[in-house]
């Protein structure tokens, strides 16, 4: 006799909950995270910023059971999701329903492919009385205008709003977070379509005083003219060599499989640490207010 659906149901669920249970015991990363110059780290805030998407299921549980105890060590406040879904992001979703420390604030972003503009704006006080400013782009639309110029209405809603927000705000800090990069690694189709996105958005982040973008596209770690920080988050694809350069200069080689990144912010500058799926800090970059770049 066939077992009734509800029995198959449940033992789908059962299943899914013992992939979580069996899923990797990671700890914090291996190499310790500094603090700022002044010492005094408990006036440092700290975030994640991760690229979205689909994931096989046992990714998707490694890394997410990484940031958790990453979230949990250093107090994280919120995540940032460089994505093209929006709230339909499993790995968003994923990580709020079942990890404890994920159980905070995610801002993410979408690519519209035709359907409404979809940004942000999250204005985030610091612990010693200064703003973070993080702005969401959706440069699925922006990419829309440069393809079909004057004809794409939300391009120039998405670029009018970008402009009127940055002129707007006062943070002591700004990051621009979109999901598609802007510094090309290598020509391709894809690459010349960031050169083309990066002119378009460069003179903008001059003009109002943008200290970082942050992507979700991988080999994107630059510093352009302007002091402004390039950063891309490592890609899900294993086994993918993961390179980077500063000022057009090879700054990092190895593999950043299935990753995210950590970033520290205080009065004076935001750390950004490179956390491999093997739970290590391959690398790191620190911003300082100035625009100063340290490696």
């Amino acid at each position: 006799m066939e077992k009734p659906s509800w029995f198959r149901t449940i033992f789908v669920q059962v299943s899914l909950c013992f992939v979580l249970y069996l899923a990797l015991n990671l700890g914090q990363p291996q190499k310790p995270i500094q603090r700022n110059r002044s010492g005094n780290r408990a006036l440092d805030l700290y975030f994640i910023s991760v690229r979205g998407g689909f994931r096989p299921l046992k990714q998707q549980t490694h890394l997410l059971k990484l940031m958790d105890k990453v979230a949990k060590v250093y107090n994280v406040s919120f995540v940032v999701n460089t994505s093209e879904l929006g709230e339909d992001d499993p790995l968003m979703q994923n990580g709020t329903a079942f990890f404890s420390s994920l159980k905070i604030p995610w801002y993410t972003t979408r690519t519209t492919k035709g359907h409404g503009v979809c940004c942000f704006l999250e204005q985030i006080k610091l612990p010693y009385g200064k703003t973070l400013d993080i702005v969401g782009v959706d440069t699925g639309s922006l990419q829309d205008l440069m393809l079909r110029g004057s004809s794409s209405e939300i391009g120039h809603s998405q670029l009018h709003w970008l402009t009127r927000t940055l002129e707007a705000i006062s943070g002591n800090w700004r990051i621009v977070v979109g999901f598609h990069q802007l510094v090309a690694c290598e020509e391709n189709n894809e690459q010349m379509e960031a050169k083309q996105l990066y002119e378009l958005l460069h003179h903008t982040f001059v003009r109002f005083g943008v200290n970082a973008y942050l992507s979700g596209h991988d080999c994107t770690k630059h510093v352009r003219p302007g002091n402004i920080a390039y950063i891309g988050n490592p890609a899900s694809r294993e086994k993918e060599p993961y390179s980077a350069t500063v000022s057009g200069q090879p700054a990092l080689n190895g593999e950043l499989v299935n990753g995210f990144l950590l970033h520290r912010v205080s009065a004076i500058e935001i750390a950004t640490y490179f956390i491999s799926s093997a739970g290590e800090i391959v690398h790191e970059i620190v911003l300082q207010h100035r625009g100063k770049e340290v490696m």
